[in-house]
């Protein structure tokens, strides 16, 4: 899925302005904070699932790991990311441009509560060289319909 596309689909949100396409990769949280110039925390990696055969998202921030035992009391089932084929098949994103925007129907997006410390977070926009600044309230709303609800499903970047 291009940039475009999710251009078009987060136009009605008032936010497509801000998307920045950049000239170096964005595709791992490392490579986003730099070329962003910003903690790589504020990065919102978006993470691709299986469960069972229904393909669901999760984002979180860049610090953040997902906790297999929360995973699996939540979802029922142990995580199982998507190969980057079907990364692109079923999400219709590829690797490294992953986000939680222009997504099929049958997508379900949550947003993990590492997130919400941070006044905004930085998610991809459909290719590995982008990104858009949101709020974490704009986050949500750009989400859409695919958006379910905030969990905790994540590890490691709670302070001690």
């Amino acid at each position: 899925m291009s940039v475009e596309k999710v251009r078009a689909y987060l136009t009605p949100y008032g936010v497509a302005q801000r998307i920045r396409e950049l000239e170096v990769s964005s595709a791992t949280v490392e490579l986003a904070a730099a070329a962003l110039g910003v903690a790589p925390a504020r990065i919102a990696k978006t993470l691709s699932f299986k469960v069972g055969e229904r393909p669901i998202l999760v984002v979180a921030a860049g610090d953040a790991r997902i906790d297999n035992s929360k995973y699996k009391h939540f979802f029922g089932v142990k995580a199982r990311m998507l190969t980057p084929e079907e990364a692109v098949e079923r999400i219709g994103h590829a690797v490294g441009g992953v986000c939680p925007f222009a997504l099929p129907e049958n997508v379900s997006v949550y947003l993990d509560e590492s997130l919400r410390r941070f006044e905004t977070v930085f998610p991809a926009v459909g290719s590995a060289a982008s990104a858009i600044e949101l709020t974490c309230p704009e986050l949500e709303r750009c989400c859409g319909e695919r958006f379910c609800r905030w969990v905790d499903l994540c590890r490691g970047w709670q302070e001690a």
